[in-house]
């Protein structure tokens, strides 16, 4: 099945292409439903997404000036009480004043389109360009885990490619970039990575990489493989469509947020082109 000319790829799409080609053919391409849980209990994964969804939503109302106060009238929950108090005492350090939260870049690339929702971009024209991230999984994941996903890699790549319409209209340098991931349980220790123009460059090649990749099977009218990493499968939701089984793992052992499986997407013809 080719890629329609319009594909956008995501941080979503390509980490499921690394993780398991098969999964990205039947989520991404044939975006294929299919009646099994990512992971048990389920009630305790459907509440797991909605807390972190609220979380999320209290996190923008807060920067764009919501009062705190107001804010914790909306935490009944306990792990949101938690979350909101450790946000309050243990907030990330010395970001620019000038913040964009829940911010979408996107960018032409290789014939197709990469696509990016930051949490918070915050920007000190001219100087520092740094990404927040919020995290809410119950487990950390290694920081050599986290340098290996591909939300690391996209994120700081866009956001050089694509975010000089935040910066005043100035190329943003992958120097001045850096990432932080924000951990509810553990705020006092974020993960911090920093960039630069090597890196960059060897991004660029791997995304360059993967998409010739992938387009090279939609092109050749074969099934994708199945990962050889079967770990993969115990929170995939196609794990009994492909034999690997039927039970799901245990959330509480996912390194990532559940989600709803909603791919992220954007109307070209409602906003204009990013400049860069």
């Amino acid at each position: 099945m080719p890629l329609p000319v319009d594909f956008q790829f995501s941080q979503n799409n390509l980490q499921d292409y690394l993780d398991c080609a098969r999964r990205f053919e039947l989520r991404a391409l044939r975006r294929l439903a299919w009646p099994a849980a990512q992971s048990e209990p389920v009630i305790e994964q459907e509440r797991a997404i909605e807390r972190g969804s609220r979380f999320h939503h209290m996190l923008h109302q807060a920067v764009i000036g919501i009062p705190p106060t107001t804010l914790a009238e909306q935490c009944e929950d306990p792990f949101l009480q938690l979350w909101w108090q450790n946000y309050l005492t243990h907030p990330p350090q010395d970001l620019p004043k000038q913040r964009h939260p829940e911010f979408t870049l996107h960018a032409p690339f290789a014939g197709f389109r990469l696509i990016a929702k930051f949490d918070l971009i915050a920007i000190e024209p001219g100087q520092r360009a740094v990404i927040v991230d919020w995290k809410t999984a119950p487990h950390r994941p290694a920081r050599s885990t986290l340098a290996r996903r591909m939300q690391t890699r996209l994120y700081r790549f866009l956001l050089v490619e694509a975010g000089a319409s935040l910066n005043q209209n100035m190329p943003i340098h992958p120097e001045q970039v850096q990432m932080i991931y924000w951990f509810a349980n553990e705020p006092t220790a974020p993960e911090i990575f920093s960039y630069n123009e090597a890196e960059h460059k060897q991004i660029n090649a791997e995304l360059h990489q993967l998409i010739q990749e992938i387009q090279s099977l939609s092109n050749s009218g074969q099934p994708f493989p199945l990962t050889t990493h079967e770990k993969h499968c115990a929170f995939c939701t196609y794990r009994s469509l492909c034999g690997r089984g039927i039970q799901a793992g245990n959330w509480q052992d996912m390194e990532d947020e559940p989600e709803a499986e909603t791919p992220l997407q954007i109307d070209l013809e409602q906003i204009g082109e990013i400049a860069f």
